[in-house]
């Protein structure tokens, strides 16, 4: 091998990649950066732990292109790309702590299976959508078992109908008038509630 295709493979990874030079933080100093600037939000932390786990994706197709076409001009990259995935795994672990993520053993059993999650997703709504039209058959059936009983009421005892629909207007005008007193705030500004 000439020189110039030596200086060539060391600066494309040894293996026919090229490594990019950028001015992107190593596993350490990102492991320091995340340290350092770790905030309570759970989006940035899930974000962070995400892009632990895409970097730590591309180490190891790396090390795997590495390792098939290993020569021993390749064992000082390889031995680079081991310990930057160490140093990542490392940063993942410690990243992962501040997220609270609750996986359902259906979508790990899923996975064991070789199955796409996003089947379990499916079945999920699949199953809320049905309960919610089962419990939307249900109001609908009692409004009208509401609406049935009142003709009925209302044709065998009229006065007594009409006193309970007053009685009912000035509830309804009660509860509303209470609902906007609460989200009044003294100077006459609507308190809104916080999107979650």
């Amino acid at each position: 091998m000439e020189s110039s295709q030596t200086t060539g493979a060391a600066a494309s990874g040894g293996n026919g990649t090229l490594n990019p030079q950028n001015n992107d933080a190593s596993p350490a100093e990102s492991t320091v950066t995340a340290t350092t600037s770790s905030s309570d939000d759970p989006k940035q932390n899930l974000n962070q732990v995400i892009n632990s786990i895409q970097k730590t994706l591309g180490t190891i197709h790396q090390l795997y292109l590495t390792v098939s076409s290993f020569n021993v001009s390749s064992q000082l990259p390889l031995l680079q790309r081991l310990n930057t995935l160490v140093m990542e795994m490392d940063n993942m672990a410690k990243l992962s702590e501040k997220c609270n993520i609750q996986v359902p053993m259906e979508v790990l059993n899923l996975i064991d299976d070789g199955k796409n999650p996003d089947e379990f997703t499916r079945d999920v709504l699949n199953s809320c959508i049905a309960k919610n039209q089962i419990t939307k058959g249900k109001t609908d059936a009692f409004k009208g078992l509401r609406k049935h009983l009142l003709e009925e009421l209302e044709q065998a005892f009229p006065d007594e109908v009409e006193d309970y629909r007053e009685i009912r207007a000035s509830s309804a005008a009660e509860s509303m008038r209470l609902a906007q007193a609460q989200t009044m705030l003294p100077n006459g500004d609507v308190k809104l509630k916080p999107e979650m």
